[in-house]
């Protein structure tokens, strides 16, 4: 076998490994798994996710996505346990051990030590018979007999199960305290997906200039308006201050074309009737959506019929949620 050949099927193989992994799984969605959620769920306390090695790495993995989630969880080194960090450790906490093996050093100095503190101990293990299995007060089974090497050594398809179990923890935790995508927005502040939950136009506007012309302006003082506000447009409005219309860029460019005597243009000829509108407490992402249906590139944001200033496709682009 040629060397791409090897290559491409050797990857197809471990997919299909880690696949096999992840679907055995389902037989350990068992009462074990929701006692350990019920237990979490209700806890005072915190789930302290320990493990050693690539396990390690699996549980830092989890306590992100936990967190996250909605439930409090905090990395502990098994090596670094005995040296220490065991002080984390509170008395409302629910330890949750990583091994595929159950039977690491590590993890057999660990374990009398967690059960001396009367701590609920779960472990979640490939070998049943192991320490960790024996030692726990509930089970979470990665039913693993087949590493995706080659080799069958590299802890692969068991790592990718491992985390896929931590996965399906948090997301049963999720739906049972019924955590939304506010909620998910309040622990994601900084992300484009927090932002489009919780950035309202209200943030944005004041960040902008308020260009504004009276019906009966010139062009000439349109033109020097929307030059000095650096918007590509300016608001409309008539004598009692009410909005009546929008004039772009596009528009003056479409007036122009058109060869019409530009000395004796009003703004009241050159704007758009209706322009679009948002209020200032809608999301943003509103805002967004009316630029993306009408194909426009600013909104004019108003407090009921006041207006207040202009929402342009730049700030949602600065903001990250387009």
């Amino acid at each position: 076998m040629n060397t791409e050949n090897l290559i491409r099927q050797t990857a197809q193989e471990s997919l299909e490994i880690e696949s096999k992994a992840i679907s055995a799984l389902q037989s350990s969605i068992n009462d074990d798994f929701v006692a350990v959620a019920k237990h979490i769920k209700n806890t005072n306390g915190r789930l302290v996710i320990t493990g050693i090695g690539k396990s390690a790495i699996i549980a830092q993995k989890i306590v992100a996505t936990l967190n996250s989630t909605g439930t409090p969880a905090l990395f502990m080194h098994a090596a670094d346990a005995v040296h220490g960090d065991l002080g984390m450790i509170q008395s409302d906490d629910i330890v949750l051990c990583i091994s595929k093996s159950g039977n690491t050093a590590e993890i057999k100095v660990l374990i009398p030590l967690l059960k001396n503190f009367g701590n609920l101990l779960v472990g979640m293990t490939s070998n049943k018979n192991s320490y960790l299995a024996k030692s726990a007060d509930y089970l979470l089974y990665i039913p693993v007999n087949q590493e995706a090497d080659p080799n069958n050594l590299a802890p692969t398809a068991s790592a990718i199960a491992q985390m896929a179990m931590g996965d399906a923890l948090a997301t049963a935790l999720l739906a049972a305290r019924g955590f939304s995508p506010q909620d998910f927005a309040q622990f994601h502040p900084g992300g484009a997906l927090g932002k489009r939950l919780y950035l309202r136009v209200s943030d944005l506007y004041p960040l902008n200039d308020r260009p504004l012309v009276q019906e009966s302006d010139s062009l000439s003082e349109t033109l020097l308006e929307m030059t000095a506000k650096r918007l590509g447009c300016t608001i409309v409005v008539n004598e009692q201050n009410k909005v009546t219309g929008i004039i772009t860029d596009g528009d003056l460019r479409r007036i122009l074309a058109k060869g019409a005597n530009i000395n004796n243009l009003k703004a009241k000829d050159l704007m758009t009737p209706s322009p679009k509108m948002t209020q200032k407490n809608d999301l943003a992402v509103k805002a967004l959506q009316i630029m993306r249906k009408h194909s426009i590139t600013q909104v004019i944001v108003m407090e009921n019929e006041d207006y207040l200033g202009i929402v342009h496709l730049h700030d949602l682009i600065k903001e990250g949620i387009v």
